[in-house]
C-alpha cells in the first residue's frame, strides 16, 4: 500500500481545501469551507486533509465529539471527497484515516455515507473500505430520487393537484428573501406538525444564499398574491435537493405542492439528471413517515438509501493484508 500523511485542517488551509473540491467526484458546495464553518461555534471541527508526499488527494469533513470523530454531523452528507485515486488507494487512505484518528484518542469512526446520485461518476470504493474494516451500519434513511432520463410516472391524484393549481391561477416564483416563507409557512408549519423548527435559522439561511446563490435557490407559491407554499432548494452538479417543503392549510384545496414540484421537476430542473425530495425518516431511519413517503413516490421517485456506519478505528489493522 502507498503511504499517505494526515494533518487536521486549519483555518489556514481553507483556500487549499476549496481549490481541492474541483476535481473531486463528491464536489458538493456544503463541503465548501465557507458552508461548513457556518456553524463552526455548534462543532469541534477535525476535519481531515490527506496527502501523497505533497499532494494533496482527499479530503475528509469531520468533527470531533468525546472519543468519536464524526463525518460531519452538520452536514447532511459526508465521507471522504477524492478524485482519481483507484480502488486500492482509497482502501490505503481510509486506513491512514483510521490509523490517525486512533493515535490521537478517538476509539470511533462515525461515517456518514454520500449517496451515489451525488457522485458525478459511480463511486462506492469508501462502501467496501467500510466493509473490510467490520464497519456496522447503524442507520439508513431513505432517500426518494426521479432520474429525469428515466419512464418516472406522476399519479393520478398529483395530476388533479396539478390541474387545481392551474385552475386556481397559482404562481411560482424564485426569490432572494427567505424571510416571508421562513416566518409565515416553514416555522408555524414544522412547529404544528412536528415540534421542531428548520436546522437553519433564518439568518443563517440568508448568508448562505449571499453566498452561494447559484446553489442555495428559493421558490415560493402564490395564490392571488398571498404566500401559500414554498420550497429551497440546494442545487449540486447532479441533483436539485428539497432541502425545505413546507405549504399552508390550503394545500389540498389549491394543489400547491403539486403545482409547485411538477413545475420545478418538469420545468425548472428538467435538465438536472436527479430531483431528490429528501428523507421521509425519523428515528435514526427506524421509522416511515408513510404519508410523505407516499406523496414523493406519487411524482414519480423512487427509494435510495442513506447509509451511516460505526467502526472501530483500532480496525486500520484490518486493512494491512488486504491486496494480493
Amino acid at each position: 500500500m502507498k503511504n499517505y500523511t494526515v494533518i487536521r485542517y486549519q483555518t489556514t488551509d481553507a483556500a487549499v481545501w476549496n481549490d481541492f473540491l474541483d476535481q473531486a467526484d463528491q464536489a458538493s458546495f456544503l463541503f465548501h469551507r465557507n458552508f461548513m464553518d457556518y456553524h463552526a461555534d455548534r462543532f469541534l471541527d477535525f476535519s481531515l486533509m490527506i496527502y501523497e508526499g505533497s499532494r494533496l488527494v482527499a479530503l475528509l469533513p469531520a468533527n470531533a465529539a468525546g472519543n468519536t470523530l464524526y463525518s460531519h454531523q452538520g452536514l447532511t452528507y459526508g465521507g471522504l471527497v477524492y478524485g482519481s485515486l483507484r480502488l486500492h488507494e482509497v482502501i490505503a487512505v481510509f486506513r491512514a484515516v483510521l490509523y490517525f484518528a486512533q493515535q490521537n484518542g478517538f476509539t470511533m469512526l462515525s461515517y456518514k455515507c454520500l449517496p451515489p446520485v451525488y457522485c458525478l461518476k459511480p463511486r462506492q470504493e469508501c462502501d467496501y473500505a467500510l466493509f473490510l474494516a467490520k464497519a456496522r451500519l447503524v442507520r439508513r434513511d431513505t432517500l426518494s430520487v426521479i432520474e429525469s432520463n428515466s419512464r418516472y410516472k406522476i399519479s393520478a391524484l398529483r395530476r388533479r393537484g396539478i390541474k387545481k393549481g392551474v385552475e386556481n391561477q397559482l404562481a411560482v416564483r424564485e426569490e432572494h428573501s427567505f424571510e416571508a416563507f421562513w416566518n409565515q409557512i416553514l416555522i408555524p408549519n414544522l412547529g404544528s406538525r412536528h415540534q421542531t423548527r428548520p436546522v437553519h435559522s433564518l439568518e443563517e439561511i440568508q448568508r448562505l444564499a449571499s453566498q452561494f446563490p447559484q446553489s442555495i435557490r428559493h421558490f415560493n407559491v402564490y395564490h392571488q398574491d398571498t404566500l401559500v407554499a414554498g420550497t429551497t432548494i440546494f442545487e449540486t452538479p447532479n441533483v436539485a435537493h428539497a432541502q425545505y417543503i413546507a405549504a399552508n392549510e390550503t394545500r389540498a384545496d389549491l394543489g400547491s405542492l403539486d403545482f409547485l414540484f411538477d413545475t420545478l421537476i418538469r420545468g425548472t430542473f428538467r435538465e438536472k439528471k436527479f430531483f431528490d425530495f429528501g428523507i421521509s425518516n425519523e428515528s435514526m431511519g427506524q421509522k416511515l413517515n408513510a404519508g410523505l413517503s407516499y406523496w414523493k413516490e406519487s411524482f414519480g421517485a423512487t427509494t435510495m438509501v442513506q447509509d451511516f456506519y460505526e467502526v472501530d478505528t483500532a480496525g486500520y489493522v484490518l486493512l494491512d493484508d488486504v491486496l494480493i
